[in-house]
């Protein structure tokens, strides 16, 4: 597959846009159906959206933060589970970034910029808390072999890289982008959420998949030292949740305008003058209005950490992504529900589906604790610490 060419952020919301009016037709048949989106993801990797985060150095457009967190917000809106399916894609492409050599850098930036994408197989299930890893890689005589099970490996269903965090001999943390063809690599599509159904956040398992040291990168080390893979990690999540909020106010605004209209009969101009219900999208458009402003805000301090990686400088991008993440999971849930209060049992109905977008949130939501943003937020004003350094903040 051969991606187009990005080269500005410009292009790239207006990319974006172009993007998201393709897919928003369909994007509650997928949900209904659970149809995963092989034909649509394959048009999103043409668009070069994919790339758009690869540094101008390797030739990519190198977009600010607060134009990939929109493009993301952007995809979401129209189809949520495709707004989630890229964000370990662009969150590996950072760790590149920060802990790859330059020769990891030029040829695993170049298989992006030319249509491959990744995805992810970093989480797993049954240990004793989120942060122990169990998957292994060992050194077998001159190869070294990869053995584990991984979940939630959103977007390894469509990947044709999937970069896996890994323990070796000595429990350092790496990063292995395998390629998804590899002997004895299984992706198995066993998602079962009753949200975000398509993402493909299913499990991969490695039995003794030998992997090339050249495709190996130090994973642990970017959280020893000041680095923004935690804040752009964060400011996705933040961004996929914007998505779900605005398309559930859309679809709020537009059940009121077009299917709850008793007005209509009365010969009232105003699409409605229930003071309750105009209390209710006022409410929710400010909140609204915030987030988008708040992510914003947060891309472009992620930003200057980028371009200066000190420790005030990312714990000031770790926080203001943190507040970003924190008012983003509270509208896309609050926007959900006030659908549904709007709309009543008809947004139950299956040919609506219009209570997919709480279902989204809700699932999305619970990736990271958002009281623990929280606390890590008090503390920064209150008592000048700055947050852990870590992939959840």
């Amino acid at each position: 597959m051969t991606a187009s060419l990005i080269t500005s952020d410009a292009q790239a919301l207006a990319v974006a846009e172009e993007i998201a009016v393709l897919l928003r037709p369909e994007s509650a048949t997928r949900d209904r159906e659970r149809r995963l989106p092989h034909a649509e993801l394959d048009r999103f990797v043409q668009s070069g959206l994919w790339g758009i985060s690869v540094p101008k150095a390797f030739g990519g457009a190198g977009v600010s933060n607060a134009t990939l967190a929109k493009v993301v917000a952007r995809i979401a809106q129209a189809d949520a589970s495709i707004g989630q399916i890229p964000q370990n894609h662009y969150y590996a492409l950072e760790v590149l970034r920060v802990n790859g050599t330059p020769e990891q850098q030029q040829r695993l930036y170049a298989e992006v910029l030319a249509g491959r994408r990744f995805g992810n197989a970093l989480a797993e299930i049954g240990t004793k808390n989120a942060h122990e890893r169990t998957t292994r890689l060992t050194r077998d005589g001159d190869q070294l072999r990869i053995n584990g099970r991984k979940f939630y490996c959103t977007g390894a269903l469509y990947a044709q890289r999937i970069p896996t965090l890994v323990i070796d001999e000595q429990d350092a943390q790496h990063l292995a982008f395998v390629p998804a063809d590899s002997h004895g690599l299984q992706v198995i599509d066993d998602w079962s959420g009753f949200g975000q159904r398509t993402t493909g956040s299913g499990s991969v398992v490695f039995d003794n998949v030998q992997v090339r040291s050249e495709d190996v990168v130090p994973f642990g080390s970017a959280f020893e030292r000041p680095t923004t893979v935690g804040p752009l990690a964060q400011i996705l999540h933040a961004a996929i949740d914007t998505g779900i909020a605005r398309a559930a106010f859309e679809d709020a605004l537009h059940f009121v305008r077009t299917r709850s209209r008793p007005w209509v009969d009365s010969g009232l101009d105003k699409a409605c003058d229930d003071p309750l219900t105009l209390k209710s999208f006022g409410h929710l458009a400010i909140r609204l209005h915030a987030t988008e402003a708040l992510l914003e805000r947060a891309g472009e301090i992620l930003d200057r950490a980028q371009h200066d990686s000190s420790a005030d400088n990312v714990a000031a991008a770790s926080i203001a992504v943190a507040e970003a993440r924190a008012i983003s999971t509270e509208i896309s849930l609050a926007a959900g529900t006030t659908l549904f209060e709007l709309a009543g049992s008809q947004a139950t109905l299956a040919e609506h589906n219009l209570d997919r977008h709480w279902r989204n949130a809700r699932v999305h939501t619970l990736h990271d604790p958002v009281r623990w943003k929280y606390h890590a937020i008090g503390n920064y004003y209150l008592n000048d610490e700055n947050p852990p350094r870590r992939g959840t903040i």
